[in-house]
């Protein structure tokens, strides 16, 4: 039976992240779906390539924010049915990411029960008063998110204006008797579960902020979530679930990646760099012809070789132990908002099929074959890629080197929670201040969160009322929000300096396999001491732009 790549197998296997394997990129990452930020803080964090976008709410009382948003838009994109296939996410976790996104969720959806019974105890119950509130909050803030100063001011205004008139109503009120009871309790009320929904709010904000941090110190935050285990076999569900968790790997470890012009290959970076050695087929003997041979014995060999790069004649560090993969690239326009992936075999491209693309396209339309040797550097944050491509038209044999960068996740994602204070004058040293700690959640987010809350349950709605955040397509979670090595002295050093070796090395092995099959190999060598010595000063530029 031929492996599908997909864990279908029965079973109770608890998907808990946070172990071994974490590295910093999946880290920051993951530390967004418990963030309490608005959602535009995502838009910092956009590159040229990929822009996010973000739909504007309706009514900005069911607006979501960052970690919100994110996580809903993570599982709808990476779990949803039917869904466009993903870019490989390199240097990174992404099912850690999803589960952390589920994880997150799971710990609202609490949060959000416990505010609809508050709701529907302290709001249905006493309609009329709930209403009123909430159009007051909703009315402070239009004004208070509006550029104008004085328009925030009025906001504050109102409000009050709103609380002294309650005030008067309940003391001068003109019924008396049941209704005149329930009108003072239609105004209280809401107020009462407000005061029970804020402890709610506060428990949910303060652990949501401590994985949030312990995230980003290292310190393994499980991601605990259990409706992804099925417990009896008519939990379709949570079958469903895992089931697509498995996929999502076996997408992960595809061996097919996608070029889109300017763009380079998606999830790899773009191309910096290009060294070609193409010289002509000429038989050592001239007596003799040359011992026929194919493009995937010179790039066996070239596999050989590269598997050995960490070995080193001194004792000294070096190169890790490297990635070495044969990929196939798929052209796709730079403009396209969708890849698709076979099906067969768990998204994996056969190795009969991956010999034979090697030897037979190369010219003209279809897909090509590359050799690639990749280092995950800086816990992650650093992914080098150098692809090797070995061509043969007519009697010249042409070795291509390129080399592609995908730089650390942006700084957004790797800032902690700070703590929430103010800085005030003291009351009788006034020409003093002192700090002091504020609630992790004010009295308008209790107001929106408690509004929210039952619409949770109406996840389409919700979207639809509060706006909702679209990914950056074709979607990955790693290249969507990485940011340039160049500007890390240190990564820009590490990707120019994995180059010379890389490249010595594959025209070491291809020069041994031309000098086996009788090819003279007098101008490769020069060219390849041409280019190893070019290659000493190899600077970043644009190879994917080409200039008229």
């Amino acid at each position: 039976m031929v492996s599908t790549g997909f864990d279908f197998r029965p079973g109770a296997q608890v998907p808990l992240s946070g172990g071994a394997g974490q590295t910093a990129a999946t880290c920051a990452l993951s530390s967004a779906a418990y963030r309490d930020g608005p959602v535009t803080d995502i838009k910092k964090a956009d590159n040229d390539w990929h822009q996010s976008k973000i739909t504007a709410p309706k009514m900005s009382l069911f607006e979501p924010n960052l970690g919100e948003a994110f996580c809903r838009a993570v599982q709808t994109r990476m779990l949803g049915g039917g869904r466009a296939a993903l870019i490989q996410s390199f240097g990174m976790e992404p099912q850690t990411v999803v589960e952390h996104c589920l994880s997150a969720s799971r710990i609202r959806k609490e949060r959000d029960t416990k505010l609809t019974v508050l709701m529907g105890v302290f709001g249905v119950l006493f309609l009329p008063g709930l209403l009123l509130w909430l159009l007051v909050f909703q009315l402070r803030r239009s004004l208070a998110g509006a550029s104008n100063k004085r328009a925030g001011a009025l906001g504050m205004v109102v409000l009050v204006g709103f609380a002294v008139l309650g005030v008067v109503f309940l003391l001068k009120l003109p019924f008396t008797g049941f209704w005149g009871i329930y009108l003072r309790a239609m105004l209280i009320a809401p107020v009462v579960g407000w005061l029970w929904a804020k402890q709610v709010c506060e428990r949910t904000a303060a652990d949501l902020r401590e994985r949030w941090s312990g995230l980003l110190s290292g310190g393994g935050v499980p991601a605990k979530i259990p409706e992804a285990v099925p417990r009896n076999p008519n939990e379709t569900a949570a079958e469903q679930l895992r089931q697509n968790l498995a996929r999502l790997t076996a997408e992960q470890n595809s061996n097919l990646v996608f070029y889109a012009g300017p763009k380079g290959i998606l999830g790899m970076g773009t191309r910096w760099g290009s060294w070609q050695l193409a010289e002509e087929l000429v038989p050592k003997d001239p007596d003799k012809d040359i011992d026929p041979f194919r493009s995937w014995d010179i790039v066996r060999a070239v596999h050989d070789q590269l598997k050995q790069l960490e070995r080193t004649p001194l004792h000294t560090g070096g190169f890790p132990t490297p990635s070495v993969t044969h990929w196939i690239v798929a052209p796709v326009g730079e403009g396209a908002s969708s890849v698709s992936r076979p099906g067969d075999d768990g998204y994996l491209i056969r190795p009969a099929e991956i010999q034979r693309i090697c030897d037979t396209q190369q010219f003209g339309s279809g897909n090509r074959h590359y050799l690639g040797v990749q280092f995950v550097l800086w816990d992650g944050q650093l992914v080098i890629t150098l692809l090797v491509n070995v061509t043969v038209l007519h009697h010249t044999l042409r070795i291509e080197v390129t080399g592609h960068a995908l730089g650390p996740v942006h700084g957004m994602f790797s800032g902690k929670p700070a703590a929430k204070t103010e800085t005030v004058a003291k009351a009788v040293k006034f020409w003093e201040t002192k700090t002091r700690s504020l609630p992790l959640v004010d009295a308008k987010e209790v107001v929106r969160l408690a509004a929210r809350a039952p619409l949770t349950w109406f996840p389409p709605v919700l979207d639809h009322l509060g706006g909702k955040l679209a990914l950056p397509e074709p979607f990955g979670l790693r290249h969507a929000w990485a940011d340039q090595p160049w500007r890390h002295r240190f990564m820009a050093d590490d990707a120019l300096r994995a180059a010379t070796p890389v490249l010595r090395v594959v025209h070491q092995a291809a020069i041994r396999v031309l000098e086996e099959h009788d090819v003279d190999t007098e101008r490769f060598g020069n060219r390849a001491g041409f280019l190893s010595g070019a290659v000493q000063g190899a600077e970043p530029g644009k190879a994917d732009v080409y200039n008229a």
